[in-house]
């Protein structure tokens, strides 16, 4: 795992000259951020999480890792905090630790996450996903290769970006239409679903939840995902945005 995270971080931070431009520097600095991982370990939440943290607090944020939802319920923890990053796939969650969560980003606390942990955890808890503003149905194909496509080229979290190739889970979702969507993909025709050929799914958006902040990137099925320069620049600046709740208006989309 070591030599993984060197190399993507070397990647990421080399490669990818299109990604110079950044959003909200140094709005990490001082925040309050708490990782929430689990769920099925398909998605590799351990290794995404030990990927993302030394990034976190390079920035300046004070990182506190739990690996149990029962983070949501402590009172005083989700009262502290300033964003909460989640990755959780599938899983359950109870109705104490879901109200703990909702309550803090209604109330401010910014909201992140990627892939599977954030849009494929408690799919029976319908507000949890009428905050997240989407909710994964399908990857046809499995492992596919696919492209993204920058639809806001003005936004600070995808400023200067272009068209970028991924082979991975190809997210198909129901998406609230409320979302600001800032990237795209369009489906080719599947085997198992030849009708879909030629539909254009949101990809990343951010959108708002009460005084909160919520980001989102169907992107990065497992931590080597992050290795594509564009797919880790875009989380990066998305949390960036998310982290500010507190600071600015949710509104500010």
């Amino acid at each position: 795992m070591k030599k993984l995270l060197v190399s993507l971080l070397a990647v990421v931070g080399l490669t990818c000259s299109s990604c110079r431009v950044s959003a909200q520097e140094g709005a990490l600095k001082d925040k309050k951020v708490l990782i929430v991982y689990g769920g099925w370990d398909g998605h590799e939440p351990r290794q995404c999480t030990e990927l993302l943290k030394p990034w976190l607090e390079g920035e300046g944020a004070d990182v506190i890792v739990r690996d149990n939802l029962d983070a949501y319920k402590d009172k005083a923890l989700m009262g502290s905090i300033d964003l909460v990053i989640q990755t959780w796939t599938m899983g359950n969650i109870t109705g104490e630790q879901e109200r703990g969560l909702l309550e803090a980003v209604r109330g401010g606390v910014g909201l992140a996450g990627w892939h599977g942990g954030l849009g494929d955890a408690f799919r029976n808890s319908t507000e949890y996903q009428f905050m997240v503003g989407g909710q994964w149905v399908a990857h046809p194909g499995g492992m596919v290769d696919y492209d993204v496509d920058i639809k806001d080229k003005k936004d600070p979290v995808t400023k200067g970006l272009k068209r970028f190739h991924m082979k991975s889970e190809q997210y198909y979702m129901h998406v609230d239409p409320t979302v600001k969507v800032l990237a795209t993909t369009t489906f080719a025709a599947s085997p198992k679903a030849p009708w879909i050929e030629g539909v254009v799914m949101p990809v990343v958006w951010k959108k708002s939840y009460g005084k909160g902040r919520v980001f989102y990137s169907s992107l990065c099925h497992s931590a080597s995902d992050f290795g594509v320069p564009e797919a880790f620049e875009i989380m990066k600046r998305g949390i960036r945005w998310a982290v500010l709740s507190r600071g600015e208006a949710a509104s500010d989309r």
